[in-house]
């Protein structure tokens, strides 16, 4: 069966990021998502990185990488936003934990970094998602990824 994900690059752009999660700069790590079936619960964001995010200003400022708590950050934003549209449209999708991390290649400023995650469990209470960080078809990082879902009151 071939894979039908649909480009919405056009359609879902930072406007609609903004109006699912919560965080705003600089913590918000996705600039928009670039493919998306929610189908088949699998969701592709994109974060263009520059040396004027903050972390890299104190990151190894000599030799700046980005900091792999963020990816991590940057991965659970994009499986919110998935569990957002599956399932808790009137609530907020929050970190519960992060299994099996690793973290196989720095990313540097310059880079485009895709932040995919792929489905594995929803429920009324939250999601478990597969997630991989990619940059230029490398993976550069990876982890199974629980997301809770909160009301928004409770924040």
């Amino acid at each position: 069966m071939s894979e039908q994900i649909v480009n919405v690059e056009q359609e879902f752009s930072i406007k609609d990021i903004l109006k699912i999660l919560p965080h705003r700069y600089p913590f918000l790590l996705v600039d928009k998502i670039v493919a998306l079936n929610a189908e088949q619960a699998h969701i592709i964001g994109q974060k263009n990185l520059t040396i004027n995010e903050i972390f890299f200003q104190g990151h190894f400022p000599e030799a700046p990488i980005m900091p792999g708590v963020l990816i991590l950050e940057a991965l659970a934003q994009v499986g919110g936003i998935l569990l957002h549209l599956r399932s808790g449209r009137e609530k907020i999708a929050v970190l519960l934990s992060v299994n099996n991390a690793k973290f196989r290649h720095p990313v540097y400023p310059g880079d485009v970094l895709l932040l995919e995650c792929q489905g594995v469990h929803f429920s009324s209470k939250g999601s478990k998602v597969q997630a991989t960080a990619l940059v230029k078809d490398k993976v550069v990082a990876e982890a199974e990824i629980m997301l809770a879902l909160v009301d928004k009151r409770q924040i």
